[in-house]
């Protein structure tokens, strides 16, 4: 059993965010990367797998070399090697285009994503990878259980859970609840150690037309200054409401 799980390097959710002077690209600096939440419950998943059912879990990310450290640390948790496309991941089809890529060269048995990125939250690529391979695909999962070439997953929907079985190869898309958050893999001094000597290929990425252009980033407007009402001053509550709010 050969595991596909795809990696996003995101800021960390406390990083205060910037845009270059331009508008138009995110700045870096100052900012600590982290592996994208969701992909994390997706990873730890895969490593549960391997342990279980002897299966072998190849990380992917596509950046440039600053994305590596987040990768050691995928590595660490348990992966066994990585795969590291060398470009910057501009846009939701090109990300894809590499994944899938990867994925038919490297003859994986199936792909797990997290359901979208954190910093951007698309939520395109899981589904355009499979779109791209033509395989089956389960968005939002939050259980997964494989027997022989067939997957069970367990997904949210409005007011329940779906259980569909798929066969493999297919790509399934994990968010929280996949595993519970108390289970989530911390590397320890062993993992870390084991990872320094971890291989992360590096490959060039396929070329493709971008699909989006970048008119420019805005950051949300500042709120407000707040007003306290008395609990008992109902009229002024009522008037700053109507007037200023304009709630009513």
């Amino acid at each position: 059993m050969k595991i596909l799980v795809c990696i996003s390097s995101v800021p960390d959710t406390t990083a205060k965010i910037n845009f270059t002077s331009d508008g138009k690209e995110f700045d870096k600096n100052g900012v600590q990367f982290v592996i994208n939440p969701h992909d994390e419950f997706s990873l730890t998943r895969a490593v549960e797998l391997q342990e279980t059912q002897g299966a072998t879990v190849t990380i992917l990310t596509v950046g440039d070399a600053s994305v590596e450290p987040v990768m050691r640390k995928a590595l660490a948790i348990g992966a066994n090697d990585g795969i590291r496309v060398d470009a910057d991941a501009r846009d939701d089809f090109f990300v894809a285009t590499q994944i899938a890529k990867a994925a038919k060269e490297g003859g994986y048995d199936f792909i797990l994503t997290g359901k979208e990125s954190i910093d951007y939250n698309g939520g395109a690529v899981p589904g355009l990878v499979a779109g791209l391979l033509n395989y089956a695909f389960v968005n939002g999962a939050i259980g997964i259980d494989l027997e022989g070439n067939t997957a069970k997953v367990t997904r949210e929907i409005d007011g329940g859970k779906e259980k569909s079985t798929v066969a493999l190869p297919a790509v399934i898309a994990g968010q929280k609840g996949l595993v519970d958050e108390a289970s989530l893999r911390i590397p320890n001094m062993r993992g870390i150690m084991q990872a320094r000597t971890k291989q992360i290929n590096v490959v060039a990425a396929e070329e493709t037309t971008s699909k989006i252009t970048v008119v420019g980033y805005q950051k949300p407007a500042s709120r407000g200054n707040v007003t306290l009402v008395d609990k008992d001053n109902v009229a002024e509550l009522v008037r700053l409401l109507h007037e200023e709010a304009k709630a009513i």
